[in-house]
């Protein structure tokens, strides 16, 4: 298919408007703490949408929609079961609040794993550091390959084109304006992607003859509409349980001990402003979560009863194949910018933060200028960048449905991080032997349930959390002598 112009036009608009703002903030940012804290001055309405554009992101507008439009190979979707996962984020959230965002405005932090190295020492800290960096990259290069589907289907490009493409305006706002761009753009993005889903999902209502009722009555008795799945099953994702409990503690540790989120909290003035931020944005991801597969429901209608797709169109490009083949000249080009600004949610700056702050600052470079670590900061922005890049290239043509790849991924190490914050919050014993113990064998123990079991990815951070914590507990009661005075209690 051809790029219309006016399609064409808007595109080109809404990413050099991306590159224009990077600019703009840039000159703001003179030192660390306007880089990678906006200095403290975000408000919290501005924080709830970074957070939910953050959770979000493309994969929301294309894989969500994908989980009702049909069930994987393993029998799992096809309906509304997704929010049993969504309730357990919303569950999670209230945990964070209550146990972790306290903890991150004793004192500035410029990262989360900061409070494991005043808790246990450095090279804690630099174990959980290197988990976060592993892992957020890997994901992270998913949902760029994730971004690159639906600009594949309106221009023909090979899918690597794209990936450049969209990668590099990543690469450069990030690079420019640091977290304050990071997180205004996201309040952008979050506008655009939501009217542009609204607007794709009312024309698609239109083309279904029978409107609202029809999709209702079809997608009633094909059971799109089914909540619940109690299945006791480990080995099934998106059940009952696995969604509430294993939703849960995934946000309990995505959400409270990783960088990527942490980061915007830090970015607001007082811990209360955080923790509205944290719960209003909930609220918000759970509608956009039933509107989303909702679309999922209308494009089973539509595609079982009005057009016929090709052979070669999977569940995860139904939506996208949707957007350029149905929607009128202009309105495909404010969807694509709609499913770009979803993508565009970068972790890049949080990567850098990681590694400036726990790695080079306090390993290579202890006493430098600030303009020195900004400078730093900012190729450290563009070498993650480029390793984003690469991982979404290597994802090409991996048949798997892209929702569970990322949340799998996320889910492998955020177990054992998770597991590092619950000793140093919950226990006054554990000291830096009994820690790194359990967080080595709680890595050990995921490598194995992720190679020999047949367990849900939805189970991996409370089997991860709970090996890390049991292991570190004990090793410290075996070997860890009490200490003489009160440990730093994060």
């Amino acid at each position: 298919m051809r790029l219309h112009p006016v399609d064409l036009t808007i595109i080109v608009a809404y990413l050099a408007g991306v590159v224009l703002l990077g600019w703009y903030f840039s000159r703001k940012q003179n030192d660390l703490r306007g880089y990678f804290l906006s200095d403290h001055d975000v408000p919290w309405w501005a924080l709830a949408a970074s957070i939910v554009a953050t959770e979000t992101s493309v994969v929301t507008f294309i894989s969500v929609p994908a989980f009702a439009y049909a069930a994987n190979a393993r029998g799992e979707g096809g309906n509304f079961t997704f929010l049993q996962l969504a309730a357990g984020y919303m569950v999670g959230r209230v945990v964070i609040v209550a146990l972790f965002i306290p903890l991150y405005f004793r004192g500035e932090l410029f990262t989360v794993y900061q409070i494991l190295d005043r808790r246990f020492g450095g090279s804690v800290k630099r174990v959980a550091a290197s988990l976060f960096i592993i892992t957020r990259s890997l994901s992270d290069g998913v949902r760029l390959y994730a971004t690159a589907i639906p600009l594949v289907a309106l221009t023909g490009w090979a899918d690597w084109k794209s990936i450049l493409v969209i990668g590099a305006v990543m690469i450069v706002f990030t690079y420019l304006g640091g977290i304050t761009a990071v997180i205004w753009i996201e309040v952008i993005q979050l506008i655009i992607y939501n009217v542009g889903a609204i607007v794709a999902g009312l024309v698609l209502l239109n083309l279904i003859h029978g409107g609202w009722s029809e999709v209702v009555s079809v997608g009633g008795d094909a059971g799109k509409f089914q909540l619940l799945d109690l299945s006791a099953n480990i080995a099934r994702s998106y059940t009952f349980w696995a969604g509430v409990i294993g939703g849960a503690f995934l946000t309990t540790s995505t959400h409270g001990t990783d960088q990527y989120m942490v980061q915007r909290y830090l970015c607001s003035s007082s811990a209360r402003q955080a923790a509205k931020a944290l719960l209003a944005s909930g609220a918000i991801v759970f509608a956009q979560f039933v509107g989303f597969l909702m679309i999922g429901v209308m494009l089973f209608v539509f595609y079982g009863r009005y057009r016929t797709l090709p052979p070669d169109i999977s569940a995860d490009r139904v939506f996208s194949h949707f957007i350029v083949n149905e929607l009128p000249t202009g309105l495909i080009g404010l969807v694509i910018a709609a499913m770009l600004a979803a993508a565009m949610s970068s972790s890049l700056n949080a990567l850098a933060s990681t590694s400036i702050t726990d790695f080079y600052k306090p390993l290579f470079a202890r006493h430098r200028s600030e303009a020195h670590y900004v400078r730093v900061s900012r190729v450290i922005t563009a070498v993650w960048g480029a390793v984003q890049i690469a991982a979404a290239l290597y994802v090409i043509g991996k048949d798997r449905r892209i929702v569970d790849t990322v949340l799998s991924i996320a889910s492998f190490t955020n177990g054992p991080i998770l597991g590092l914050f619950f000793l140093g919050t919950l226990t006054r014993r554990v000291r830096e032997t009994g820690a790194l113990a359990g967080v080595i064998t709680g890595i050990a123990v995921m490598v194995w349930v992720w190679v020999r079991l047949d367990v849900s990815w939805q189970w991996y951070v409370l089997i991860g959390s709970s090996v890390t914590f049991v292991v570190g507990y004990a090793t410290s009661l075996l070997f860890d002598r009490p200490p003489v005075t009160e440990p730093y209690e994060i």
